[in-house]
């Protein structure tokens, strides 16, 4: 869907990385190691969304680092944009539905740092949750999103993207 709307790649994987989550930050090299493309690439489209006001950028020591612009008009949008890009709006909706007392919903792994792997890593936080339902579920937003998703079930909070909270 946006992939359709934006036709690079790399502006794509920025959007993603910075949007996904505020406290997701970078820096030239770093991105380009993490993305596996060329530093002329990535500078390119972080030039690109930092001059539209997008991203912020800060000298820290000899690099310049790079996040996402929190004050910016835009910002609330475009991240729910991305996080509808990635079916986050989607699998809160499906565990909601039938999942019991979900307290929190939080993204782990690849995804909570702005990484598109193609693999979700959720963790519902919560009491008497449905585990039945939540081996059902993954196979049934696999088919709504296009990427894998991998539940965990703990009573606990865990360090990650938080989605939604009661």
């Amino acid at each position: 869907m946006l992939d359709s709307l934006i036709t690079s790649k790399t502006r794509l994987r920025l959007l993603v990385k910075f949007f996904m989550n505020v406290a997701n930050e970078g820096h030239l090299r770093g991105l380009a190691t993490e993305f596996n493309e060329s530093t002329n690439s990535i500078r390119k489209e972080l030039n690109n969304l930092s001059e539209a006001g997008y991203l912020e950028k800060e000298n820290v020591q000899n690099r310049v680092l790079y996040k996402a612009n929190s004050k910016h008009p835009l910002f609330g949008s475009l991240q729910k944009i991305v996080r509808t890009y990635i079916g986050l709006d989607a699998i809160t909706a499906q565990v909601l539905e039938r999942m019991g007392s979900v307290d929190k919903i939080i993204v782990t792994g690849d995804y909570a740092n702005g990484i598109d792997s193609g693999i979700i890593s959720i963790t519902l936080v919560g009491k008497s949750l449905n585990k039945e339902y939540v081996e059902h579920l993954s196979a049934k937003i696999e088919g709504i999103i296009n990427r894998k998703v991998v539940f965990s079930l703990s009573e606990n909070e865990v360090e990650g993207l938080q989605v939604f909270q009661a």
